[in-house]
């Protein structure tokens, strides 16, 4: 393991320990910078020098970036909870260049395998660096005297100005490790991350080789005659779906005699099981394919290409359904997390019709890059605030508002909720200021989110009201009644 390596790892190690104590935000874009350069000099180093980064995994990297912008913009926990899931994924596409299914869905599990390798890996660079420590002896030096000059002339200008105390308390995160175990467990935790990236990025393992093998073709009839009555199945009920779902209220009372709600409770889960079986059948389709000829091609284009072509009108349906309960109940977590899942399934739809035209060896990395950004774009329009403006809409509409539900939500709601009038602001922002309360934390830790949150507040602070004028409503009710109006 060359020096260079190994002095990020070090400092990937130190960052973790002095930012990541504090919560989430600026600070793991930070400590990604270090580990993304010991695995560049690892690679370069060890074996991969011109063949590692391809034009592919620069997309990864670029996409590990913008997910790990999220945690810095959101106060949500949640998004930013799937943006790092996301993020973990991509980079080990990145290290592993993986470009089949089986190395798309494994390559995370390379970088767990690479831990023990990682240190061991790293103890043996510690050792060959051990004969150069009297060559960077005047480095170290110079290092030593810089850092007693900054802190001796650094206590005393801020022991002189009160603004420039605030200012480097600000700017300098408390690096203290005494009475605070946990921070040598992020130190340690830093320092066997960035190890195992290195390690997988100068030696991956190569999950491509795994290869899976076509099952059995079986005969155009017994493939085909399954598929093309689930088609004909699939385009009756698109049929009822166009003439009654998009057909106004008036139509649905007259067909069903329920209401918009009603009609929506009624059939969404059913509608995105619906897709994801299908999708299901779609996998052992292709795997149980005839391939003779052109002709068995053409077949699996034809049946297959209609079958998701019919499905993706049952998206659509699905998505209708639960546009008209928000309109009902307001939009909750659940509810836009649920509409975007089947939104994404609907973007695989497209993917395999486009694969059936122009060949399939794109499509892992292409499911793999929609997922990301579907992540991505879920934490960047900051889906709290998003429920949150919907449903102060939908007060300003019907009088209707949830105070229980939007207690929940996160600073980034604040904005939103500071739309609505006295009293009914106050009651849903009273819990939101107290968990901000009056203390600042560093700004690596700080989202942008929580801090746009805090200058609102701040402005228009939260004035006292009676407990009995807010109370609860019918927003958070998942596919419930609503039982209460404001």
């Amino acid at each position: 393991m060359g020096p260079v390596a190994l002095g990020a790892v070090l400092v990937a190690g130190l960052l973790s320990m002095v930012l990541l104590g504090d919560g989430l935000a600026w600070n793991l874009l930070i400590v990604a910078v270090p580990v993304g350069v010991a695995a560049w000099f690892s690679a370069q180093r060890d074996g991969r020098r011109g063949r590692w980064p391809r034009p592919w995994s620069w997309v990864w990297v670029g996409g590990v970036a913008a997910l790990l912008v999220v945690p810095a913009l959101r106060d949500a926990g949640w998004p930013s909870f799937l943006a790092i899931v996301a993020a973990f994924a991509l980079g080990s596409l990145a290290l592993h260049g993986s470009r089949t299914w089986t190395g798309v869905i494994l390559s995370p599990l390379g970088v767990f395998e690479a831990v023990v390798p990682g240190l061991r890996w790293g103890w043996s660079g510690v050792r060959e660096r051990a004969g150069e420590v009297r060559g960077a002896a005047s480095v170290l030096r110079a290092v030593a005297v810089t850092v007693v000059l900054l802190a001796v002339f650094g206590a005393l200008f801020a022991g002189a100005d009160a603004a420039f105390a605030d200012l480097l308390g600000a700017l300098i995160p408390d690096a203290s490790v005494a009475g605070s175990p946990w921070r040598i467990v992020l130190l340690a935790a830093g320092v066997v991350g960035a190890l195992a990236v290195a390690r997988t990025a100068a030696s991956p393992v190569r999950w491509d080789r795994l290869v899976v093998g076509p099952g059995r073709a079986r005969g155009r009839v017994e493939w085909a005659l399954p598929l093309v009555v689930l088609t004909a199945l699939f385009a009756a009920f698109n049929a009822v779906q166009l003439a009654v779902l998009f057909g106004g209220y008036d139509t649905v009372l007259d067909k069903t005699g329920l209401s918009y709600s009603a009609y929506a409770r009624q059939g969404f889960w059913q509608l995105l099981l619906a897709t994801l079986l299908t999708l299901l059948v779609i996998v052992f389709a292709l795997r149980w394919a005839p391939r003779d000829g052109a002709r068995d091609r053409t077949l699996v284009r034809g049946v297959l290409g209609t079958l998701c072509a019919m499905t993706l009108v049952v998206v659509a349906s699905a998505v209708r359904r639960m546009d008209m309960y928000v309109e009902a109940y307001g939009l909750t977590r659940l509810r836009i997390s649920v509409v975007s899942v089947e939104l994404w399934l609907g973007v695989i739809l497209l993917l395999i019709m486009a694969a059936g035209v122009w060949g399939a060896r794109w499509l892992p990395r292409a499911v793999a890059a929609s997922a990301a950004a579907g992540v991505l774009a879920f934490g960047l329009l900051s889906p709290d605030a998003l429920i949150a403006e919907r449903n102060v809409q939908r007060y300003e509409e019907t009088g209707k508002f949830d105070f229980d539900y939007a207690r929940q939500l996160s600073a980034d709601a604040v904005p939103a909720l500071d739309g609505l009038p006295e009293p009914q602001r106050s009651c849903a922002l009273k819990e939101l200021a107290d968990e901000l309360g009056d203390e600042r934390g560093p700004w690596f830790a700080t989202s942008v989110g929580e801090a746009r949150a805090r200058r609102i507040i701040e402005k228009r602070p939260v004035v006292a009201v009676d407990a009995t004028r807010c109370g609860g409503g019918d927003a958070g009710r998942d596919f419930g009644p609503s039982t209460t109006s404001y």
